[in-house]
Parts: structure tokens; C-alpha cells; sequence
């Protein structure tokens, strides 16, 4: 199952010890992925200026592959600050600040309904789909941005995206690794879904109300992406011009909402479709609510929003290049320099790991919880689980049952780590909607996820 590993798998494992060093720590790592990037590149090559311009095309290569999330980020914050500039924004909360009256419903009400809405069109989509709207209305009550960013990631990332029962693309990928069926994979995901969800939102809530009482988490409503960019409210429209836009913009991505169940549109598409109609609803507020001055401010709210999206990024791309050469990006970047049989840096650790293991329903339990996580650092969450699949295979057929309960173990591992609660730039999206720090929410998220997962294995291990 393993695979004999390498200098350049050490030395990528060694960076990622320092990585984590260096984030509990609180300090800066890009200067780390960037000397990272630089060592396994001369460590394969041999040659100065090919490691030299491997710096730089692992940042291309980065930014190619989070370029969707950029624009739709960036898209998103410009309609923002429109909304909120023309004063519709104001008029579109009104009706949710009668719903979410206390911090304690403001998080878990934004936590299930970014959970309903990833069921069926994943998170990313979700996050902007609820940001601009639920948001502010969250502040409003006292629930600091970094707790309702919390609530979008941990019930979008980790819960629905770990279960993925309507779109099932991550079950299946695990079952046809682990050759069972995939409704086998489904059902034994559902306790362990609902341990880690449940042990994992309710350990993040508790934590965040104990540094809210303390003092160390505060309301600060300049986090508000809309508020964020310097805006002066104008008083253009009338109030009943007001009134219709608020119900306008949410009737138009109800209908997205019904063209992605009607077109079967998901991931990608889902988020695209959002983009556009953002764009225009931004181009439709800045002609009605600047009316000569509309071509100008059009493109002056969506330089703001490219701005800020490219600022909230700048710092993750490095990062996002190191960890993209755990994957696919090597070879891509670097070269063909790992040996034949490579199945990439990260899956190749994950499958030496649960080479040398012994065999045991315990045992087992806690590899493929590490091996999930182990292929979760690249930060795609997906890329990994066929092969936490193989190795809940290998495992079930030694110990004699649980292959639907490991492989579902280790699916659930892999998206939690990699599909967005724990690395930095898989969590961009919920970060930058709600303007906090995306290493800062990785910090946040660490010790609920790390108690999920322990609890969650411990379940697991009685369920083989």
C-alpha cells in the first residue's frame, strides 16, 4: 500500500511540521512555503534558476486554481457596497433583525441555514448567498464577524460538505476506492457526520461565548466587507425604490437558486451564476441609484472589490503554492521528478502511514482518521479520499468488518481538514464575505475540529 518515500516527501513533511509550528506560533509562514517551494525544487531539479522560477510559476499555478473564488469574492464585495452605499442594504436586513434577536440565534440560524443551502449547491455558493444579507444582521445583535464565519464554515465546509448526501460526489469517490456500494458509505456516514458535526458547532459556540464574555472577541462592524471600503450612504433613492430592491435581489437568487436545481448546476456553475447575477444587481443599483454618475460608479465599486479580493488573497497564494505541491501542482510546477508510481507527496505520506501500522478496530479508526486528514492538507479536501477509501479497504479485510464505517471515517476526516475548516486558503470564501482574517478562523477552528474528530473516532471505533 505504501510507497518507499523520498528526500523531497521528508522535506515537504518538514515544512509542513514548521507551517504548523509557525501558525500556533501566530506568525507569518509565507516566507516558509515560499523557502518550501524553493528546497523541493532544488532538491529535484538540481539547478538554481529552475528553482528560482518554480517560486514563481507555483504562485501562477495558485492563482489559477483559486481564481474563481478571487473574482466571485471580489464580485461580491463590490454589489455589497453598493447595497450599501444606496441604503438597501438597510432596508433588506430589517426583516431578519426581528428573526435573529441575540448572538446565540444569530449563530446557530446562519450555521443551519449555510448547511440547508450546501446540501444541494455546496458552500462556496451558500457563503455568498447568505454573507451580505445575514451578516450584518449578526452584527447588528452582537455576534462578532469571526463567530458568524465560523457558524458559514463549519456548517457549510465541515457538516454538509463531509455528508455531501444530495450531490454525493465525495461518497462516491470513497466507495469506488473502497469498492462497496455507495449507499453503504452513506448510511455509515450519518452518526459519524452527526458526531463531529454536533461535538465539533457546539464546542466552536461555547468557545466563542466564553472569549465574547471575557472580552476578547468584540463586535467591530468595520470587519463588515460592506462597511470596510470608506462608503458614504446616499440618499438617491427613495424609500420605496429601496423597498423594491430589497425584495428584488432576493427574489433573483431565489431563481438562481431554482435554475441550479432545474440544471442540475453545482460546484463551479453554482458559484458562476451567482457571480453573474451579483454583477448584475451591481450594475442595476449603480444606474438607478447614481443615474449619470452610474457608468463611473460601476466601475469604481468593482475596482474596490477587486481590491479587496486580491488584498484578502495576497498573503494565502504563497501558502496555497506550497501545499498545492502536496497534489497534483509538482508535477505541474516542478516536474516529473517523483518516483513512477507517486500518486503525489500527500497521498504518498497518507499511504506509507497505513502501510506500516498494525491491525486492530482501534487502530484502524485512528489511521484512517489520520490518513484523511494527512490528504485534507491540500487543501481540496476531495483529491485524498479515494485514497482514505483504499486504505478503509485494506483495513475492513484484515480486521474482518467496518469497511463502510472507515471509509466514511476517513472521508469525513479528509473534507474537514482539507474542504475548508482548517487550511487557510480552503476557507477564503467565509473569511472574506465576513472581512476576518482566514488564518485567524483556521486558528478559531483548530481546537473544535481536532475535539470532533478525536470524539468522532472514538465512535467510530465502536461502530466497526
Amino acid at each position: 500500500m505504501g510507497i518507499e518515500l523520498t528526500i523531497l516527501h521528508w522535506i515537504y513533511l518538514l515544512f509542513i511540521g514548521l507551517i504548523i509550528l509557525f501558525m500556533v506560533l501566530r506568525r507569518d509562514t509565507s516566507l516558509i512555503c515560499i523557502a518550501g517551494i524553493f528546497l523541493l525544487a532544488l532538491t529535484a531539479t538540481g539547478s538554481l534558476t529552475d528553482s528560482i522560477s518554480s517560486i514563481f510559476n507555483s504562485f501562477i499555478f495558485a492563482i489559477t486554481q483559486l481564481l474563481s473564488t478571487i473574482l466571485v469574492i471580489s464580485i461580491i464585495v463590490a454589489m455589497s457596497k453598493s447595497l450599501t452605499t444606496t441604503g438597501i442594504n438597510d432596508a433588506m436586513i430589517s426583516p431578519f433583525t426581528k428573526l435573529i434577536k441575540t448572538p446565540t440565534l444569530a449563530y446557530w440560524t446562519i450555521g443551519i441555514l449555510m448547511m440547508m443551502i450546501s446540501w444541494f449547491f455546496w458552500p462556496s455558493p451558500a457563503v455568498a448567498l447568505l454573507g451580505a444579507v445575514l451578516l450584518p444582521a449578526a452584527l447588528r445583535v452582537g455576534l462578532p464577524a469571526l463567530g458568524a464565519a465560523m457558524a458559514m464554515n463549519l456548517f457549510g465546509h465541515g457538516i454538509a460538505l463531509s455528508g455531501d448526501y444530495v450531490i454525493q460526489a465525495a461518497p462516491k469517490l470513497t466507495a469506488d476506492a473502497a469498492g462497496i456500494p455507495i449507499s453503504e458509505v452513506l448510511a455509515a456516514s450519518i452518526p459519524l457526520v452527526a458526531v463531529m458535526g454536533i461535538v465539533t458547532t457546539f464546542t466552536a459556540f461555547l468557545f466563542l461565548k466564553r472569549d465574547m464574555k471575557n472580552g476578547k472577541l468584540k463586535v467591530n462592524t468595520s470587519t463588515i466587507v460592506m462597511n470596510s471600503l470608506d462608503t458614504e450612504p446616499i440618499r438617491t433613492l427613495s424609500n420605496s425604490s429601496k423597498k423594491f430592491f430589497a425584495l428584488l435581489i432576493p427574489i433573483l437568487f431565489a431563481l438562481d437558486i431554482v435554475a441550479m436545481v432545474t440544471f442540475n448546476l453545482q460546484g463551479g456553475d453554482a458559484t458562476a451564476l451567482i457571480g453573474g447575477t451579483s454583477v448584475l444587481i451591481l450594475i442595476l443599483i449603480s444606474l438607478v441609484g447614481y443615474k449619470g454618475k452610474g457608468l463611473e460608479k460601476t466601475t469604481t465599486f468593482l475596482i474596490d472589490g477587486f481590491q479587496f479580493g486580491f488584498k484578502v488573497f495576497g498573503p494565502v497564494i504563497p501558502i496555497a503554492a506550497f501545499f498545492y505541491l502536496g497534489d497534483s501542482g509538482f508535477q505541474t510546477i516542478i516536474g516529473d521528478f517523483l518516483p513512477s508510481t507517486s500518486q503525489g507527496i500527500v497521498n504518498d505520506l497518507g499511504g506509507s502511514l497505513a502501510s506500516v501500522v498494525p491491525i486492530s478496530q482501534s487502530v484502524g479508526a485512528i489511521t484512517l482518521t489520520t490518513v484523511g486528514a494527512i490528504t485534507g492538507l491540500d487543501g481540496s479536501g476531495f483529491s485524498g479520499i479515494s485514497l482514505a477509501g483504499s486504505v478503509a479497504s485494506l483495513f475492513a479485510e484484515a480486521i474482518g468488518s467496518g469497511a463502510a464505517t472507515l471509509t466514511a471515517l476517513g472521508q469525513v476526516a479528509g473534507i474537514w481538514v482539507g474542504g475548508g475548516t482548517l487550511v487557510p486558503w480552503a476557507l477564503i470564501p467565509a473569511a472574506a464575505i465576513c472581512g476576518v482574517d482566514p488564518f485567524e478562523l483556521a486558528r478559531r477552528n483548530l481546537m473544535p475540529v481536532i475535539i470532533g474528530l478525536v470524539v468522532t473516532t472514538i465512535v467510530a471505533m465502536f461502530l466497526i
